[in-house]
């Protein structure tokens, strides 16, 4: 299903963001407004019916050096390990949500792994790999999309690491 003109306007900003970088993608699905939000991995699995591991998580962390996000897309059944990523991209420590918003342009609970105001350092957690179908979130806390774990490769350029 594609959407037209008029109700890509009526999304929320940055789900219309995320649903922009898709189309340009000619990625085949466009981001699903749920009728409740799903701000944890395990509200989106229960709304969708799926299990919590096909949720992608998106996890920012704020690199010390350089002030730049660092996005860790993870499994929704998994717990990342703060010190894999930083043996990857250098220290990283907790990033608030004002960080959050404005280095992404999304708020905590609907960060999507593409669309973002400024391009973060991006990680994709191979554990992903486990499933053929995942959901993302859309850019807030009620849209999602779907995409297989190879569509994220595509789409965010990321290396696929162990960061769990």
């Amino acid at each position: 299903m594609s959407m037209c003109g008029s109700e890509l306007h009526s999304l929320p900003e940055g789900v219309q963001r995320v649903s922009r970088v898709l189309q340009d993608a000619g990625h085949p699905h466009s981001p699903r407004m749920l009728d409740d939000a799903c701000r944890t991995a395990q509200q989106a699995a229960d709304a969708l019916g799926i299990s919590v591991g096909q949720i992608a998580k998106s996890i920012i962390f704020r690199r010390k050096s350089d002030e730049v996000a660092v996005l860790v897309i993870t499994s929704g059944d998994k717990r990342v390990d703060e010190k894999k990523v930083d043996a990857l991209v250098g220290k990283t420590g907790r990033a608030d949500a004002d960080f959050v918003k404005a280095r992404t342009g999304f708020t905590i609970g609907g960060v999507s792994p593409v669309g973002h105001v400024t391009k973060p350092v991006v990680l994709i957690d191979r554990e992903l790999f486990r499933f053929e179908e995942i959901w993302a979130a859309a850019g807030h806390p009620h849209a999602v999309f779907q995409l297989r774990p190879h569509d994220l490769e595509k789409l965010t350029g990321a290396p696929v690491a162990d960061v769990v």
